[in-house]
């Protein structure tokens, strides 16, 4: 009996422990914050009404800032995709290998740790909803980068050579973890009701959404009726060539209504409190840069203070942190992984091997903004570079300070609108900037960097889709990155990178048009419009597209050389090649019958 009881007495202590320390873990999960973290795409700090802008409406969001913490000296890329790096692994985008929005040097580093990969880590259900740029392919994709649901379009943008055919934001196909679906309805409503489903469905758990919408990007397409808000208070505005800036601030108002709505959501599911809520822009104005710019120098692309400074609000009620605060030191995109990872207690992940470029925000947000030290940002706007020219559109940045160019200098306290070079009257200041930049430069290995490579054969992915806005084009000009690129027949060349992961069989498939298009290659797609969908108020039109009489098609695999003629109905040309594991290049022409060589846009591999 004294053993039975000893025996009894200590079985009911460990299950006491247990459950005390099942309650307690149960206790923690339910604790730790949600994270919602937003980015529009190509919207600049003017392009809202709460910062002044007196034409857009933008309600939701200004109710958004005036319950959040405002970084009011916050800067990014000038482009989108070298912000989308830096933002998802908290270090430079230099350093991540993105250097430009194409021609494949918008492939993250496969080494690179990404966010998705520390919530993950932490027992976070993660979905991306929107666009990515960081790659194509794999090892390259959300659901290859720590996301466990994704939803987008094609890499880069509606209408890229990389999207479906003829998206054009309403009624479009998208990927759902790899594999294509047609959607009905505008972009941003669907993209936002798919983070809502995805947020619904693991309510119960903590999740981590990243809701990156491609608007207000190019094309600036609009439902009818989107653009009747702003005909005629921006008619001062328009031009009768190019783009409508009316249908510019039209789809960042659709923004806005879907960023209520999701509020409304959370609220009403009383997720609001302990949600962390984040909204960024991914670099300067694309449209809005003639009506309203705070004062600002450049717009998109530039290293003036236009091209980076962008808006970033952040909200979490249960901490305070909804008082309608702003805060003027200079913050940048790499800190918000690093802040992140201290508000939510963030496990690193074992692969993470690179020290973060980023510093966390958390002692500033619980009001200690003095132990906030100078610091220095570094960014390149190259886009249509392979590798990095010394000082071509740089920008060395501190608190005080704007180094453009190596020979420009403003002090951006007395003159933010950079209006005065006063890099003569400082000279010590320069050179102190100019030493800071070659550290950099040595640090981004002189400005080069590997090029990222596909990988085939690895068994995660159906079909290898290689298309033109990835290759190494052998010229800069004519660019052949856009459908409407690929529509017209533009004559450039260039070559895929890849990666064989295994010896074997393989088939690829050249073609001039996508699968989706299903048209031989010696035709072309007829001029249409779905009548959907609208810009400057007329219904979007896809051209009538160019022929290419071609009688050959020519492959090459590494050195090897392949030749296959085709028929006039043939869709593709189809070659069986046995390779070998390793790196190679694959390149692929069509031949006319006068032997002239054109570009083979499309290439699909599989094993």
């Amino acid at each position: 009996m004294k053993r039975s009881s000893k025996v009894f007495t200590w079985i009911s202590a460990m299950l006491v422990t247990f459950l005390l320390v099942s309650c307690q873990e149960k206790s923690d999960q339910g604790s730790r914050p949600n994270v919602i973290l937003i980015m529009t795409d190509d919207q600049g700090y003017g392009d809202l009404a709460c910062h002044g802008n007196p034409y857009i409406k933008t309600p939701h969001l200004d109710e958004l800032h005036s319950e959040s913490i405002r970084f009011t000296n916050f800067h990014v890329n000038p482009f989108c995709a070298p912000t989308r790096a830096a933002l998802l692994t908290g270090r430079f985008s230099d350093l991540t290998h993105v250097r430009s929005t194409i021609n494949g040097r918008n492939h993250l580093n496969t080494e690179e740790t990404t966010m998705a990969e520390f919530f993950r880590e932490s027992g976070y259900h993660t979905g991306h909803f929107g666009k990515w740029h960081l790659g194509r392919n794999y090892p390259f994709r959300p659901i290859d980068r720590g996301f466990d649901q994704w939803v987008g379009h094609g890499d880069g943008g509606t209408g890229t050579a990389s999207d479906y055919w003829g998206n054009d934001k309403m009624n479009d196909s998208y990927m759902r973890n790899g594999t294509w679906e047609k959607f009905e309805g505008f972009c941003t409503d669907i993209y936002f009701d798919e983070a809502i489903n995805f947020i619904n469905d693991n309510k119960e758990e903590p999740f981590f959404v990243y809701l990156a919408t491609n608007v207000p990007h190019a094309p600036w397409n609009v439902l009818k009726g989107s653009r009747d808000q702003y005909e005629e208070k921006l008619k001062q505005f328009e031009k009768p060539k190019g783009r409508s800036v009316v249908d510019f601030y039209a789809t960042i108002t659709r923004f806005d209504e879907n960023l209520g709505r999701l509020r409304k959501y959370l609220s009403e599911n009383n997720l609001s409190e302990n949600t962390i809520v984040i909204y960024l822009t991914d670099n300067g104005t694309a449209g809005g840069g003639d009506v309203f710019n705070a004062g600002m120098k450049g717009v998109k692309g530039s290293v003036y203070e236009g091209g980076h400074r962008v808006p970033c609000f952040i909200q979490w009620p249960a901490k305070n942190l909804n008082t309608g605060t702003d805060i003027d030191r200079m913050t940048s995109h790499i800190d918000i992984l690093p802040t992140l990872i201290d508000l939510c207690d963030l496990k690193t992940p074992e692969k993470a091997k690179y020290k973060l470029s980023g510093k966390s925000w958390s002692n500033m947000l619980n009001g200690e903004e003095a132990d906030w030290q100078d610091r220095t940002i570094f960014l390149h706007s190259q886009n249509r570079t392979q590798q990095h020219e010394k000082w071509k559109n740089s920008l060395v940045a501190t608190e005080e300070w704007r180094l453009v160019n190596r020979n420009e200098l403003y002090n951006i306290k007395s003159d933010p609108g950079e209006k005065v070079d006063v890099a003569k009257e400082n000279p010590e200041k320069v050179l102190q900037l100019q030493k800071l930049y070659e550290q950099y430069w040595k640090e981004i290995g002189n400005g080069k960097s590997p090029i990222q490579r596909n990988v085939i054969g690895s068994g995660k992915i159906e079909e290898t889709w290689l298309n033109c806005d990835a290759w190494v084009p052998e010229k800069i000009d004519p660019e052949t990155w856009n459908q409407s690129h690929v529509n017209r027949g533009v004559k450039n060349f260039g070559y895929w990178p890849v990666t064989i992961l295994k010896s074997g069989s393989y088939q690829f498939e050249v073609r001039r048009w996508p699968k989706e298009v299903s048209c031989p290659i010696n035709s072309a797609p007829a001029a249409q419009t779905k009548g959907d969908i609208y810009s400057k108020n007329e219904p979007v039109l896809v051209r009538q597209g160019k022929i290419i009489n071609a009688e050959r098609v020519k492959l090459k695999v590494g050195e090897e050389y392949f030749e296959k003629e085709i028929n006039p109905t043939d869709e593709q040309a189809v070659f069986d090649i046995k390779l070998e594991q390793g790196d190679s290049e694959i390149q692929a022409w069509l031949i006319d019958s006068l032997g002239y060589e054109h570009p083979a846009y499309y290439v699909y591999v599989n094993q």
